[in-house]
């Protein structure tokens, strides 16, 4: 290896790193923040957070790694550029394909990487880090009450409107659903203006006192006319203390993994494996679907009592030849027909389109290991280049520009990927879509660079126009 190659490797590689390493540890606190409402105030010790970190790390790989390789090959390349290193390299006959020409091999041997990296370990992260979040969630239930909606709490469902309080401790509007095992539903129902939690929410009882409520709770009685006329009994109270026993709640094992089928939890082989079973599935569905379909609306079984051969008429006849009372009814049923026809129509069809979702999301994600290693090689033939052409190190104007590329990248990808899980497009064009995008502006700016020019031509840059603007600042103009 020449002494040049050595120097090219040196820069980017330690560039690189220190790049990755930064956007890691951004993308990692991201994590936490995107779910601090699951893991605050569940008492965890220090391991699980470490766990729950070092789970988080695989799954931010693919947004750190592409755009470290962009962010590196900028700033190596502009920083050359902009000592003058290229001039002098190009002096001696070295073209910017050789100065890359290490390089290239370095970036090959990371996407192929990428490419075993998002196959095994990213599903990796994606299993252990989903199955820790559900268990923390489970711990401490008692701590989740949360407003507007049902908290699960042992036998007790709970509804509050308003809480208040240092602690959240008191409550207002507070709805009480009260399972009955022994009758499997909820047969008790208690509802008051004002409660407040005596006990601590860290506690494995939690004491809750009602005030100003009532008790309703359904009878059931075997005599159905007794049933009709006293549906539920109900009685007043000024207070009402209530002891709810969490204890079993709170024993969650942290390490259960149960949530398995996930689609970012797969590996190729078993990605194709569930493809083959959910396209088998959809296809049967179909088949069904109209079996059913032919055989509900077959003229044969419109009515059976009636042989068809008598119906001569004009069904506008026949209908004239009934009565009013008969008209009304025969009307009435057809409309009900319809009615019900047309919401399994529409059930059949939210379910269809659920499968096919659900298929689209299983083939993108098959794509999506080949691409991550593949928008690092193409990311670099952008990187390169624009740093060469740019000609400024640093982390200022490189910074910017490698964020905007990125963003652009990744933002077309979100949106590809969206519209092909709704059936935009077929699956595998809108994982590649973003590639497909900047494979052409990866040529044309390696091109650009290649022969010396600018983005647009040799009169116009980047790095010209902001210094425009900061050597001809915009004067005030004269007060009349």
């Amino acid at each position: 290896m020449k002494i040049l190659d050595r120097y090219i490797l040196n820069q980017y590689i330690k560039t690189f790193l220190s790049v990755f390493i930064v956007l890691m540890f951004i993308l990692i606190l991201q994590a936490i923040w995107l779910y601090i409402k699951e893991l605050a105030g569940k008492d965890l010790d220090v391991a699980t957070i470490i766990k729950f970190l070092y789970y988080s790390t695989p799954v931010a790989v693919p947004i750190a790694l592409p755009l470290s390789v962009l962010l590196a090959a900028i700033l190596v390349f502009g920083s050359m550029a902009e000592n003058y290193e290229f001039a002098a390299m190009k002096s001696n006959g070295i073209s910017l394909q050789r100065a890359m020409r290490s390089l290239t091999i370095v970036i090959l041997g990371i996407g192929i990487t990428s490419f075993l990296f998002a196959n095994s370990v990213i599903p990796w992260g994606h299993l252990k880090q989903r199955n820790l979040r559900g268990n923390i969630a489970k711990i401490k239930p008692a701590m989740a009450i949360s407003e507007g909606s049902f908290n699960q709490l042992g036998s007790y469902n709970i509804k509050v409107a308003d809480k208040s309080g240092e602690n959240g401790e008191f409550l207002t509007d507070v709805i009480i659903h009260k399972k009955n095992a022994r009758k499997n539903g909820n047969y008790t129902v208690i509802k008051s203006k004002r409660g407040e939690l005596k006990s601590s929410l860290k506690s494995n009882v939690i004491q809750l006192v009602l005030e100003e409520g009532n008790y309703y709770e359904d009878l059931n009685l075997v005599q159905p006319r007794k049933n009709s006329s006293s549906p539920f009994v109900k009685s007043s109270f000024d207070s009402y203390t209530l002891n709810i026993d969490v204890s079993q709640l709170n024993k969650v094992d942290i390490n259960d993994e149960s949530v398995t089928d996930n689609h970012r939890m797969l590996k190729i082989n078993e990605l194709y494996n569930r493809i083959d079973t959910f396209s088998l599935a959809l296809t049967n569905n179909y088949k069904i679907y109209r079996t059913n379909q032919h055989n509900t609306w077959s003229p044969t079984t419109l009515d059976r009592r009636i042989e068809l051969d008598t119906i001569k008429e004009n069904p506008i006849d026949l209908l004239a030849s009934l009565n009013t009372a008969d008209q009304r009814r025969a009307v009435d049923v057809a409309i009900s027909k319809m009615r019900s026809q047309i919401a399994a129509i529409k059930n059949r069809e939210s379910q269809i389109k659920r499968e096919e979702t659900r298929l689209a999301k299983h083939e993108i994600e098959i794509h999506k290991k080949y691409v991550l290693g593949v928008a690092c090689i193409i990311l670099f033939f952008i990187g390169a280049p624009l740093g060469a052409i740019i000609r400024k190190g640093g982390m200022g104007l490189p910074l910017v520009i490698a964020t905007l590329f990125f963003l652009t990248y990744h933002f077309i990808g979100i949106f590809a990927e969206k519209a092909a899980t709704e059936g935009a497009f077929p699956a595998w064009l809108g994982a590649w879509m973003s590639t497909f995008i900047i494979f052409p502006m990866g040529m044309y700016l390696t091109y650009r660079a290649t022969t010396d020019q600018g983005i647009f031509n040799n009169d116009f840059s980047l790095v010209k126009l902001f210094s425009k603007f900061k050597k001809h600042p915009k004067t005030p103009s004269p007060i009349a």
